[in-house]
């Protein structure tokens, strides 16, 4: 008698799980289910982030200032961007990879069509810009062109100066109504996605219902119909101070458990909860 395995029983491969694509991400909101997004910078972490989950991986310019020690993002060049996109999108099986269009390399089309090559050539599938006003305009020609894009509200890194740093948007009645405007706008315009990043939850909870498609929150509430952090913050990595929204899952974890439990606290609703919002 062989207490072996069975030779002549070929077990079949774990089942490669379906990509999120830009179709897919309406499904998500349609269904309920939460979009638990992480900024990636390089194959190593990009990978680990796919295995835990990940639906969507962010290369953000805020590499600027987790990994280059810069104050804001401002610096970040299209060749930087492009450059860890490359590497980052080497990582992912499954998520799906958006790329930050750095400051002022989409102020005019002519500018914003030549990063769109240089960006997705490197990996993106989807590329995001921050703000409304002329943005909803160079929205919608890149869409126009089957470019798919993610808006950005509220707090825009982009806009730092202008907005005299990083402080909650939206707060006044008038600035909460002229962000649902510009949310409707960018929607029209044939955005696929929008973050929302710190504005009180009331008023993401009122852009999210008003929109077919799916919001991520970034310090908006749990309200949004997904999460995005930087990794560095949720890993308890940042020598910055920690803002309000930001959650250390990596407290005596592992980083692989830490990322998987996040993706668990975005997707039941535990994340974000009352003290991590406005």
């Amino acid at each position: 008698m062989s207490y072996g395995a069975d030779p002549t029983v070929i077990e079949k491969p774990a089942a490669t799980p379906s990509r999120v694509s830009v179709p897919s991400l309406a499904a998500f909101k349609a269904r309920g289910e939460k979009l638990a997004m992480m900024t990636a910078y390089d194959f190593t972490f990009a990978s680990l982030l796919d295995r835990v989950g990940m639906d969507l991986l962010l290369v953000g310019d805020s590499l600027g200032m987790v990994l280059q020690g810069d104050s804001s993002t401002m610096a970040v060049t299209v060749e930087q961007m492009a450059y860890h996109t490359k590497a980052a999108s080497r990582g992912s099986k499954r998520a799906l990879v958006i790329s930050d269009m750095p400051a002022l390399s989409y102020a005019t089309l002519e500018r914003a069509l030549q990063t769109s090559q240089t960006l997705l050539a490197a990996g993106a599938q989807m590329l995001k810009l921050e703000g409304a006003g002329p943005m909803i305009e160079i929205a919608a020609q890149l869409s126009a062109r089957d470019v798919a894009i993610c808006a950005h509200l509220g707090l825009t890194p982009q806009s730092l100066h202008k907005l005299g740093g990083f402080k909650v948007q939206a707060r006044e009645n008038a600035a909460a109504e002229q962000l649902l405007a510009d949310a409707l706008a960018l929607e029209q315009a044939g955005v696929s996605l929008l973050v929302l990043e710190c504005v009180p939850s009331a008023v993401a909870n009122a852009v999210t219902s008003k929109l077919r498609i799916p919001t991520i929150g970034i310090g908006a509430g749990p309200g949004c119909d997904g999460q995005v952090l930087v990794l560095h913050d949720a890993l308890g990595l940042g020598t910055h101070r920690r803002p309000k929204f930001v959650k250390n899952f990596a407290e005596s974890l592992n980083p692989e458990q830490a990322l998987r439990n996040y993706v668990l606290e975005v997707k039941s609703g535990a994340f974000p909860g009352a003290e991590h919002q406005y």
